[in-house]
């Protein structure tokens, strides 16, 4: 089901990027690169790994592996409508109806033999040991390794030597598992790609800062935290370059994302990943625009050739999830000031105890720099208990108090 889905996704976009081939066709080059992973990841003909959040997808891709965080394949699910039987079976099957839905919704189709067996996994101790655990089961369940990555919170030389070790231990627990070689060369030239495309990404997001902001309310749509599967590869560079290119001729030209922006808001952690009008009706009625997503942005810096392990040790101890609420409030209020945004949405995402924990301290932290906060309670796969109505009066208290 998931391979012909992916498949013809593939097809289709192909067909419409190829008549406008002179267009960036940013957002449909992107779903483009998405659909490639997921039919490799249920094509059942190359190497595949199941892993966490955070895990250095450059070294992956470099060696051949095509590799996805469990949380897209929840995110993946509730786009297309389907999330909902898969979260109903993971609470048939014991786990609790307040757990992330995210990992009931991959539970549930772990349970229902929809998940292709991977020839390894890699779990991480960062966002969240939900996360971990479910990695855990699906390693238990196809009775593969398992190598988890334990991430330390605070950046000092001991700590990135520490992770810079464990990722050398990665890449020979990936060839005791595969019995592909190592390639260092294959590695400097996969992280040569990898800081391309983050000078690229830097340079969008510089443009999405202008105003009014050439981007609208979905083009950057989980774009930072997809984007880091392709990290290592050309079609990184170039989904990349074309959101560059895209705003870029907008800000040419004058064009801005949404007609007439009014409104400059933050988006907190994850979008709403079902489908719904709520982006597009903020547009349209409020002229109001999410100009940044709490997880696009680059936190780290270019990484030495010569030396990957410790530059990529240290981008994943800088990612702002990792570690005290204090440091991701820091990141916070540094994309609010930077893209001088007017207010916050943050969606609170059922059973996600880190958001949903840290909701006061968020608001409390925005404030500080007079910009505030709407917490929202919404499932952000599950819809079952979407309450459309309920959310748009929300939100539109929510602007017309900023409004004035």
């Amino acid at each position: 089901m998931m391979y012909e889905y992916f498949k013809n996704l593939e097809s289709s976009l192909e067909k419409k990027i190829n008549e406008t081939p002179k267009s960036p066709n940013a957002r449909k080059k992107y779903s483009l690169e998405v659909a490639r992973i997921g039919k490799r990841l249920y094509s059942g003909k190359d190497k595949i790994a199941w892993t966490g959040i955070g895990v250095p997808f450059d070294i992956l891709n470099t060696m051949g592996i095509t590799s996805c965080f469990v949380e897209f394949v929840g995110a993946m699910l509730a786009s297309t409508g389907a999330s909902g039987n898969f979260i109903k079976e993971a609470e048939n099957t014991g786990y609790a109806s307040d757990s992330c839905s995210y990992h009931r919704a991959i539970l549930g189709a772990l349970s229902q033999n929809l998940i292709p067996k991977p020839d390894f996994l890699v779990g991480t101790t960062l966002p969240c040991s939900g996360g971990l655990a479910v990695i855990e089961n699906m390693a238990r369940k196809f009775k593969k390794s398992l190598f988890v990555l334990n991430v330390p919170q605070e950046d000092s030389l001991q700590n990135i030597k520490y992770l810079s070790d464990q990722l050398k231990d990665l890449v020979n627990f990936i060839q005791k598992e595969t019995g592909i070689n190592f390639d260092e060369n294959k590695l400097k030239e996969g992280i040569k790609k990898t800081n391309k495309a983050r000078d690229l990404m830097i340079e969008a997001y510089n443009l999405a800062k202008k105003i009014p902001s050439p981007v609208d309310s979905r083009i950057l749509k989980d774009f930072g935290i997809v984007t880091a599967l392709m990290l290592g590869t050309d079609a990184g560079i170039e989904v990349a370059k074309a959101y560059r290119d895209e705003f870029q001729a907008k800000v040419n030209s004058g064009e801005s994302g949404v007609k007439g922006e009014k409104i400059r808001l933050l988006w907190i952690q994850n979008r709403i990943q079902f489908r719904y009008q709520l982006e597009k009706w903020m547009e349209e009625e409020f002229s109001a625009s999410i100009v940044i997503d709490e997880l696009n942005d680059i936190t780290w810096e270019k990484i030495d050739v010569d030396d990957p392990f410790t530059g990529i040790a240290k981008r994943i101890i800088s990612i702002p999830f990792n570690g005290k609420a204090e440091k991701r409030i820091e990141h916070l209020k540094f994309l609010a000031k930077e893209y001088k945004i007017q207010g916050a949405i943050n969606p609170c995402n059922w059973g996600c105890r880190q958001g949903t924990g840290e909701r006061g301290l968020i608001s409390d932290g925005l404030k500080e720099i007079g910009v505030p906060v709407v917490n929202l309670e919404i499932d952000c796969i599950d819809q079952r208990n979407f309450a459309e109505g309920q959310v748009k009066t929300r939100i539109a208290a929510f602007i017309e108090m900023i409004s004035n």
